[in-house]
């Protein structure tokens, strides 16, 4: 049951689907507070949701602020991740129920972070729609849930390949040598992301024509041998009169303005831009169709970045801060404090300022609103234009599409990645521990940059990584310029385990397929803590580093460095393999319990559920070499019997996802 109430006069966010009635009374849960509200919570109460935040998959003992924020230090004491997933699922006994604020601002928690039985939460203004979900356990009110918001976006088949990526890739020769080198060393690849040096001067929607003289040749060779060009797109759009995407945007006045109605402005990686208003449906129209000019170079797939928006700084606070040193240049001697507050404080208070996001505004069905009052829809909004874009454009066909920047919502339109986070042990975790969050509320095509964005790898951390990273629909290897190289064949002793571990990738595709379409078409969980299957566990309860796959599998990778092996949880039987590669691995049978199993820094561990088959291919070198007709089954069935396993199977480029053609029935 989901129950509607209504504050204030709440701004249209598009995060629902479903119109509900209105609901009059009382909250139920919930006690009212001057600010918002408060729910007590028992000792063994759990919190999930969320999405993307830090801690873990219980969310109590911190605060949080729903409040979509260019932060890659994904440190446990940060408040603010690049997503705003305002839905909490609240486990306290007997009492199981979801909550979903929607609200464009932000939105602040305090789940036990102040008083350890205390939950609270409140919006930023009083207008509001809150929604409750209950009279279910964790599965049936998540299904409930993501009903409510709609389906969640389906990429092409291809797009749960590897993909390769790094800001650093200035030409098309880096590009050519990406590609040479994983055929030179057998490993997979379906894509390799662009990052703004294709660009001309870092402008939205061109091309650098000496760094790359042709991108449709380009583009089409590489596709003749499996490989997709992803580029990057950002929010910002570079102030030049001889820029036809900003010419047109400031001729049809799609700019967010500031109060005096001139064109805000402020600087990322091009410099000065100006920022589309994507609250305003002919501004989304207009952008996503700008990427025509690269869907005509035969591109089919797109990352969206920088679209919280970041902001480097305003011009107007730059002079302001340069100013400021100029007066300080004079002094003989800087205190102390006088150093810290002006120089490094205004520093660093330039970038992402709070007074910056109150200084423009967007048009919202014919209002002028402040963009800090709708902040967490922009980078939604952007997804949502490219998006709808494509399907106007391309109807029949499945276009690749993922974001930095989210909210609920925007999970219809495009998948996410979790961030630019960083080559430690503790963003392996974290990657772990969010997957089932932001599934939980509709961002099922995610993914973390594997072995870390900044910071350099080392070759076991890229190694552990990619033995989780082959679990998570988005598989792609991205790092930062001025990091170690981290390409996978860079890796030479780890380059054999590596490539076995990419081919179990490809093997596992039609059950990680299947069971990601299901979750798509039927909204179920493709990721999923334990104790969402075993609510009455109180063991279950506590894992927070293992995690259930589709039906049939559960994941317990390794995380920590020079860990051989690991603390394993099994709420039931299970069958472990304990696989090397494919077609290399033990089987054993283990009881329910707690077991220390040894896993070398070549294995990785995955346990079978009672009753359940696992199809699996023969290894590829990309997605569409992948042959799913010839499988072998992966089963435990622990009385001897047979089972049955419904799999998915489609062309992987169309859009007829309904068609009952595409399942079929494999028994064991």
């Amino acid at each position: 049951m989901i129950q509607r109430f209504s504050f204030g006069h709440p701004i249209p966010t598009g995060s629902v689907e479903q119109v509900l009635p209105l609901c009059g009374g009382s909250v139920p849960f919930l006690t009212p507070t001057a600010e918002g509200w408060t729910y007590r919570m028992r000792e063994d109460c759990v919190v999930y949701g969320l999405g993307e935040m830090p801690r873990g998959l219980n969310k109590r003992g911190w605060h949080y602020i729903a409040n979509n924020t260019d932060e890659s230090h994904h440190t446990e004491d940060k408040l603010s991740y690049y997503g705003a997933h305002n839905f909490l699922l609240i486990r306290n006994g007997e009492d199981c129920f979801g909550l979903f604020v929607d609200f464009p601002g932000k939105v602040h928690y305090d789940i036990g972070y102040t008083r350890h039985d205390t939950l609270c939460f409140h919006t930023e203004e009083p207008d509001y729609e809150l929604y409750v979900l209950s009279g279910g356990d964790e599965n049936a009110l998540c299904k409930e849930f993501r009903a409510l918001i709609g389906r969640s976006y389906i990429p092409p088949k291809w797009a749960f390949g590897l993909a390769q990526s790094r800001w650093g890739y200035k030409t098309e020769e880096d590009v050519r040598e990406v590609a040479r080198q994983h055929k030179a060393n057998g490993l997979p690849l379906d894509m390799i992301c662009m990052d703004i040096d294709y660009m001309q001067g870092y402008a939205d929607f061109t091309v650098n024509r000496e760094r790359f003289p042709d991108l449709k040749k380009l583009s089409d060779e590489l596709k003749a041998e499996g490989i997709r060009l992803v580029p990057i797109i950002d929010a910002g759009v570079r102030i030049d009169d001889a820029d036809a995407t900003c010419k047109e945007g400031l001729e049809k006045g799609y700019f967010c303005k500031k109060a005096d109605g001139t064109p805000f402005a402020a600087a990322v990686w091009p410099g000065k831009a100006y920022f589309a208003d994507f609250l305003r449906p002919e501004v989304r129209e207009w952008f996503g169709g700008r990427y025509k000019v690269l869907t005509d170079l035969g591109i089919e797939g797109f990352w969206n970045d920088m679209n919280e928006p970041s902001l480097f700084y305003t011009p107007d606070r730059l002079q302001a801060f340069l100013d400021s040193m100029a007066a300080l240049r004079e002094k003989d001697n800087i205190e102390q404090e006088e150093f810290f507050s002006q120089v490094v404080g205004g520093a660093m208070g330039l970038m992402n300022s709070s007074e910056d996001y109150a200084s423009f505004y967007h048009e919202v069905n014919g209002q002028k609103i402040r963009h800090d009052r709708v902040h967490n829809l922009y980078g939604g909004s952007m997804t949502r234009a490219a998006g709808e874009a494509f399907a106007k454009q391309h109807p029949e066909k499945r276009m690749l599409l993922y974001s930095r920047s989210s909210v609920i919502g925007s999970h219809r339109y495009g998948g996410i990645w979790l961030g630019d986070n960083n080559a430690s042990w503790g963003q392996l975790l974290a990657n772990i521990q969010m997957m089932p969050s932001v599934q939980m509320c509709g961002f099922l095509y995610a993914g973390a940059d594997l072995c870390g964005f900044s910071s350099d790898t080392t070759p076991d951390l890229a190694l552990r990584w990619l033995e989780f990273g082959l679990l998570t629909p988005l598989m792609r290897n991205h790092s930062a310029i001025g990091t170690r190289m981290q390409e996978y064949y860079r890796f030479p002793e780890m380059l054999p385990a590596i490539r076995r571990m990419l081919h179990l990738r490809y093997a596992l595709l039609p059950y990680l397929y299947s069971e990601f379409m299901k979750a798509a078409l039927e909204n179920g969980s493709y990721f999923r803590p334990l104790a969402f299957d075993y609510p009455a566990d109180p063991d279950a309860r506590e894992v927070q580093d293992q995690l259930l796959l589709g039906e049939g599998l559960m994941a317990a990778p390794i995380y920590t460095q020079n860990a051989h092996g690991r603390m394993v949880y099994l709420p039931e039987p299970m069958k472990m393999l304990r696989l090397r590669s494919v077609d290399d691995y033990d089987e054993e049978v283990l009881p329910a319990g707690h077991h220390n199993l040894r896993c070398a820094l070549d294995e990785v561990l995955l346990f079978l559920r009672p009753g359940c088959i696992v199809p699996v291919a023969a290894p590829a070198d990309n997605t569409s070499q992948l042959d799913d007709t010839q499988l072998t089954l992966w089963s435990y069935l622990p009385d001897g019997g047979s089972a049955a396993y419904r799999m998915y199977t489609d062309d992987g480029f169309t859009t007829d996802y309904d068609a009952p053609e595409h399942w079929r029935l494999i028994r064991s």
